[in-house]
């Protein structure tokens, strides 16, 4: 599985077989909720540090194909993108 900054950097990554991408602007709330925070006072030092939280799941089933796997149905319920 890939790790990719986003859904858009998914298409560059045409050959991985499952991507997964930021939700880039849940990136950009976080990031805002601690320039407030700094803004109200707080020591960027003592401020926890936070990952992402949300992801996106991309499926690739040209790539599956081209291995020759079958991906479930269930699976590709799940996942936000499927590249056909």
């Amino acid at each position: 599985m890939a790790h990719c900054g986003s859904a858009r950097a998914a298409d560059q990554g045409a050959a991985a077989l499952f991507l997964t991408a930021l939700i880039l602007a849940d990136q950009y709330r976080q990031a805002a909720s601690y320039v407030d925070l700094i803004l109200k006072g707080a020591k960027p030092g003592d401020l926890p540090v936070q990952l992402p939280t949300k992801y996106e799941l991309i499926v690739n089933l040209k790539t599956a194909k081209a291995l020759g796997l079958t991906i479930s149905e269930a699976f590709l319920q799940i996942a936000d993108e499927v590249i056909e």
